[in-house]
């Protein structure tokens, strides 16, 4: 558990609430200073590192530590970067939130294989606390979650978490590992740590929106998971049939074609709330088995859904969040088969374009977290704005 709350005197970056830096993962000395160079080191409340898997991870990890001395570092591995250039692979992307602006208190949530809710609750409740006395002038808050993506616990951790942190909205992403699906990381206090998670708790005189968006339209086309291993995400009947082969025939396709392309041009998507959520599937097991991203379950129904141009909507969406102000930053979670859609449909390009030209960065992922529900197939993250006394200067 780590805070800053006293802010350093005014220095190069002072007009600039949030820091953003990118740079390639080969050599951890070299990314490090360079990103240092970028971001600053003594001013700041927090710094969070999205890191290509291509690197070597224990090496970045100590050198993190190492050149940012007291200011605690957290981060994740990365299915893709998201950097100010837009999509980006073999790099890290850095955010800095300088401690004039930002307060912060992180907490490292290990073994999550043995999550017992109600601790997780209680530490977040006594953390919450604890951040509003550190800056009790300051009332906008948000948190922001990293996961193993690789742990099957993200619905269960989020529901905890939800509870213990009351009015204040979370988001997040599961870490990934391109699409390798093998070792998924988070990254605190200069390692890197399998079955776990990290919270950071922010309290900002920045004005910010947590959002959640998809570019898919519910259709007609209904199936039913008839047979299931919940714990495992895996569904082994739709209809009553082999669950591949009856998924395949219901959206046109040979089995044997199956793969990320086919999932993410034709996802599936249950109601909740009133709002259709999606379950994405992450890929095929050799007795046909489906294996999805996030909770399945027998009995549930799963509705076909139909993407929408996924480049003008990402454009409209965050054109809407620079309606009233624009954002000094948004950090985003992008699941990773919305790249895929946009590498098989050739719109990485104007992706990242809107991208960039929006100050979106952050990292594509094996999930997206949104206050109480895991989803797939979102962006989902965080417009920070000015605070009110520099909008009006």
């Amino acid at each position: 558990m780590v805070a800053t709350v006293t802010p350093s005197a005014p220095g190069k970056f002072a007009r600039a609430a949030v820091r953003t830096a990118h740079a390639e993962v080969g050599d951890p000395c070299r990314a490090l200073s360079h990103l240092a160079d970028e971001i600053g080191t003594d001013d700041l409340s927090l710094v969070v590192l999205f890191v290509s898997p291509a690197g070597d991870l224990p090496a970045i990890a100590a050198e993190a530590k190492a050149v940012f001395g007291s200011t605690p570092v957290i981060g994740c591995t990365t299915a893709g970067e998201i950097s100010p250039k837009g999509y980006t692979e073999n790099e890290i992307v850095a955010v800095g939130f300088p401690d004039s602006h930002f307060v912060s208190l992180v907490q490292l949530i290990d073994k999550l294989e043995q999550l017992v809710p109600q601790d997780v609750m209680g530490t977040t409740v006594k953390l919450r606390g604890e951040l509003a006395r550190m800056a009790p002038d300051w009332t906008t808050e948000f948190a922001f979650l990293m996961v193993d993506g690789l742990s099957l616990l993200e619905d269960q951790l989020v529901s905890a978490l939800s509870t213990a942190l009351g009015p204040t909205q979370l988001f997040g992403g599961s870490a990934g590992d391109r699409l390798d699906f093998q070792q998924t990381f988070v990254l605190h206090d200069g390692r890197m740590h399998g079955d776990a998670a990290v919270l950071a708790l922010i309290r900002t005189d920045c004005n910010v929106k947590v959002f959640n968006f998809d570019h898919l339209a519910p259709s007609e086309r209904k199936m039913v998971v008839t047979e299931a291993d919940p714990e495992r995400r895996v569904v082994r009947q739709i209809n009553a049939e082999p669950a591949a082969r009856e998924y395949a025939r219901i959206v046109g396709m040979d089995p044997e074609q199956l793969s990320p392309f086919i999932f993410a041009a034709h996802p599936v998507v249950v109601r909740v709330g009133g709002k259709h959520h999606v379950r994405a599937i992450q890929k095929v097991e050799q007795n046909g088995d489906l294996t999805f991203f996030s909770a399945i379950d027998e009995g549930l129904v799963l509705t076909l859904a139909d993407p929408q141009d996924i480049a003008q909507h990402l454009d409209g969406a965050l054109g809407d969040l620079s309606k009233a102000a624009k954002p000094e930053a948004i950090i985003a979670c992008d699941c990773i088969l919305r790249r895929v859609e946009a590498e098989q449909k050739q719109a990485i390009g104007a992706l990242s374009r809107t991208l960039s030209a929006n100050k979106v960065i952050g990292f594509s992922t094996y999930g997206e977290q949104m206050n109480s529900v895991h989803v797939n197939q979102t962006l989902t993250g965080v417009a920070i704005y000015p605070p009110d006394r520099e909008t009006a200067e």
